[in-house]
């Protein structure tokens, strides 16, 4: 058998065989608590399935990832576990036309985040549980058919340790026996099942609305985090977004909440931001806040509860067949998220984060060589595991925000409207999605299909433009390019927006939407406008294209972009310029400039934040070794011109504050930081909260300035599980050759630390100031990751093999080393070359990058 992977072609035949009828699960979980065994803590995991074969006397196999199998009983025949089970799969021989299976076993607690994840509260020792399995780790948890087109009921039950609550996805609770017992669901798919048991600090809430048929439709809320986070926790707020957003899709899908309560679980050392389980969504706990935090950490939380909340609809309603149409949940909970937040909350300019920020994501995914079509060639799991990526999320996103300016928003949402009642508890492709649009559009969707979904890649708009001697436009034109080596022209519905300087603001005073189709596409409704200052293609963030601009426009930008009054246009534009310095086309010194010229003018907390991690990248990636020095300095005497500037007490100032903190590079700004965190110094209005307080002084570890000591104080201080990811970040972060050996081999050489803990060492250990402590691994690097990629599960590899990449080194002799290496590996696990090869193409744009920043130093 071929072990933990699964085939798109073996989970085809499953599908073609087997009809799974339904699974009662029972969870045997007191032994989360107690002494820790000498092997391996496990649970136990007894498991009924109902299936029918399509063929009698067919063999199949079940799935299941776990220590020892006590027993395994097909249609009331023992089986010998030694002969059946191989560590991932249950043979299964002389299928009946109606089967029973019933597996008992012992299944690992994990400390990566995949199956049943375990987690030891450092501040009052308690234990919390929770599952989470996308796409194939509920076998880590009870023997199923992993794959998404077998949808069944289930029924969970479960023991506890005394004194704890066990939630699933329906509704329940415990019985006099002990156990807790949960109403089935209606069929669902294997990954979006759940369980959360601990401890745990519980609000609860209701949501009632009357439908149009004059039921009432009563949905129990609740929500629940850590009791260490009960103080911190703003249930309120969680509840009036998650209230809103029922609001809308009731609204707007005609499909009534199908799965009964809502609950939303914030968990400790999650590995996503969020998984839709129905009935009970978990969601990582960093969404609730320590400290201070601006009102960009609040939207993206919403964005994210909005984002699962649509997913009840598009992913557990409606199941993709296999994950090639893993787009068809995630693009839209992506593009449903932001519509929903800019329509029902306090939100309003959430396609302004949108643009800036999640389209940013998509635009970095589709330039690389792993690039695919948003309907994705998905041969097995690993690959799915690859594919929750900027293309799947934030480009079908941009892409149907696309579509709706396409087929009208009506359309679109009738066309919704009609795939949820035609496939409810089913599982689709894209045709069935197509089909529909069709249906209430009129449009033909096959080219828009093909040139949008089934293709890869993003192509640039450029406008040229021609003038008369009255300094009118002759004519404006749209040049549509794209990369060689994905050459689709697509068609794009754009807005071409016309700005110039009115009394010290830039603002817009024509505008024309046009079809740009092919490579040159004349815009005939703007001939005889004024001349502008600035032309912006792709105005009000229509299409998904890079934007380019005229040499006109550039000199604009370089002097006015503050002035820009429009936050969505002044978004576009920096989103535009940052492409252009990725691209090579803009030296990193220009964009820094930019950004100490203009950044602090930005209205928008969350383009803000951006713009600073923007210039922070532009300095450690693009810019040459050279100007890295004097650059440094400008950036961090910028950060605290501005932080002295910002209203005392406002989100701009925290902002500025952090950027200085991460910029700090001089003696002076590292006495300001030590002042701030001993209380001996004071900006007006500045808060320095917990939070800040690790902020604060990450940097001074990293440059030496505190030494181990003083670390182990603020964890004193702070002597919780998240102040426990900080400290290991500090000390990990500190210039030695001793701590840079330590860390490597708690992550490279041992497997003990949890998923959280080896995120916050990577990134400890990864400093853009410590380049010549962390050259020696670079070789190391590329002579471990296989053995780490076989080694550990996919999570871990992952976050090893993206995380310890030497691409700091930015040099050419590590881009040789990782062509040498993917020259000697070619039958290297795919999933594992694709991480390389993205890894490689970042380190090739670096040095593209440098090599235009050292041209414009030379002709300065």
């Amino acid at each position: 058998m071929p072990g933990e992977n699964l085939s798109r072609d073996e989970a085809r035949a499953r599908a073609e065989l087997l009809s799974v009828e339904g699974y009662d699960v029972f969870l045997d979980l007191r032994s989360a608590v107690g002494d820790a065994p000498d092997g391996p803590r496990t649970f136990r995991s007894l498991t009924t399935i109902r299936f029918r074969a399509a063929r009698p006397g067919a063999s199949a196999f079940a799935d299941l990832i776990a220590p020892s199998v006590t027993s395994v009983t097909l249609n009331g025949r023992e089986l010998d576990p030694a002969k059946v089970f191989d560590g991932s799969r249950i043979a299964l021989e002389d299928l009946a036309a109606d089967n029973v299976l019933v597996v008992d076993a012992q299944c690992a607690y994990s400390r990566t985040g995949e199956g049943m994840h375990r987690f030891v509260d450092p501040e009052d020792g308690e234990v919390y549980l929770y599952t989470q399995y996308e796409p194939a780790d509920s076998r880590r948890v009870f023997a199923n058919f992993e794959q998404p087109d077998l949808k069944a009921p289930f029924v969970f039950e479960a023991l506890a340790p005394e004194g704890w609550t066990v939630w699933s996805n329906g509704a329940g609770g415990q019985e006099s026996d002990g156990v807790w017992r949960f109403a089935p669901t209606e069929p669902i798919s294997t990954y979006i099942t759940c369980v959360v048991a601990g401890p745990y600090h519980y609000v609860t809430d209701s949501y009632t609305r009357t439908l149009d048929d004059g039921r009432t439709l009563d949905i129990p809320l609740g929500a629940m985090c850590r009791k260490g986070l009960a103080r911190h926790f703003d249930a309120d707020d969680i509840f009036l977004i998650t209230k809103q957003g029922l609001d809308f899709f009731h609204d707007n899908f005609d499909f009534p909440y199908p799965f009964g309560k809502y609950d939303q679980a914030f968990v400790p050392e999650y590995n996503l931001g969020a998984m839709e389980n129905p009935g009970l969504v978990t969601f990582r706990e960093e969404y609730i806040y320590r400290g201070k935090v601006t009102q960009a950490a609040y939207e993206r939380r919403a964005n994210v509860i909005l984002h699962e909340m649509a997913h009840m609809w598009f992913g557990d309603l409606v199941t993709m067949v296999w994950w090639d149409d893993l787009w068809l949940k995630e693009s839209f909970a992506d593009f449903m998220g932001s519509f929903s937040l800019a329509e029902a909350t306090r939100f309003t300019n959430s396609w302004v984060t949108f643009a800036n920020n999640r389209k940013a994501w998509a635009y970095r995914a589709d330039q690389l060589p792993s690039t695919h079509p948003i309907t994705a060639d998905i041969r097995d799991l690993e690959d799915a595991k690859l594919n929750f990526d900027g293309i799947t999320y934030a480009k079908g996103a941009s892409v149907l925000k696309q579509l709706v300016a396409y087929v009208g928003r009506e359309d679109f949402l009738e066309g919704a409207r009609r795939y949820f009642k035609r496939h409810a508890y089913g599982n689709t492709r894209l045709g069935d999605l197509l089909s529909v649009l069709e249906e209430v559009s009129g449009r033909d969707m096959s080219a828009w299909s093909r040139s949008w979904l089934q293709t890869a890649g993003v192509n640039s708009l450029t406008p040229v433009v021609t003038y008369d001697a009255n300094r009118r436009v002759t004519e404006l034109a749209v040049i549509q390019e794209a990369a060689p080596s994905h050459p689709e022209l697509r068609p794009h519905r754009v807005a071409v927006g016309l700005y110039r300087s009115e009394g010290g603001a830039l603002v817009r005073y024509a505008r024309a939407e046009v079809d740009v189709e092919g490579p040159r596409t004349v815009v005939s409704e703007l001939a005889g406008a004024e001349r502008p200052d600035l032309i912006l293609v792709n105005d009000d963030d229509l299409t998904y294209c890079k934007i380019r601009f005229d040499e006109g426009s550039l000199s604009t930008l370089r002097a006015h972009l503050g002035d820009m009054t429009d936050p969505l246009a002044r978004a576009l534009c920096w989103s535009a310029l940052w492409s252009l310095t990725r691209d090579a086309l803009m030296p990193a010194r220009d964009f820094v400039a930019l950004v100490l010229a203009h950044a602090g003018r930005e209205s928008d907390i969350g383009v803000l934040q951006m713009l600073h991690a923007w210039a922070r990248s532009a300095l450690t990636h693009y810019a040459t070794p050279q100007w890295r020095a004097e650059g440094g300095p400008l950036l961090s005497a910028g950060a605290l011109h501005e932080l002295r500037l910002a209203e005392p007490g406002s989100e701009h100032q925290l902002t500025w504050a952090r950027f200085f903190a991460a910029t700090a590079v001089s003696g002076s700004d590292f006495q300001l930081l030590e002042g701030l965190l001993a209380g001996t110094a004071k900006i007006d209005g500045l808060d320095v909260d917990q939070e800040l307080r690790w902020a604060l002084l990450e940097p001074l570890a990293a440059h030496g300035v505190v030494d181990e000591a003083a670390i182990d104080a603020e964890l004193a201080r702070d002597d919780t599980a998240s102040g426990k990811r900080h400290h290991v970040r500090c000390l990990a972060a500190r210039p030695s050759a001793a701590v840079k050996a330590q860390a490597w081999a708690q992550v490279v050489e041992s497997d003990t630390l949890s998923n959280a803990l080896v995120e916050a060492t990577i990134s400890g250990f990864d400093q853009a100031s410590q380049r010549e402590l962390t050259a020696p691994y670079a070789p190391k690097y590329f002579e471990v990751i296989e053995r780490i990629w076989a080694e550990r599960s996919i999570q871990i590899g992952m976050d090893v093999v993206k995380g310890l990449f030497p691409g700091l080194q930015g040099d050419e002799a590590t881009l040789r080393a990782t062509d040498a290496w993917l020259a000697a590996h070619q039958d290297a696990a795919p999933a594992l070359r694709r991480l390389v090869l993205e890894a490689r193409d970042d380190l090739a744009r670096t040095l593209r990058g440098q090599a235009c920043d050292a041209a414009a130093a030379s002709a300065a």
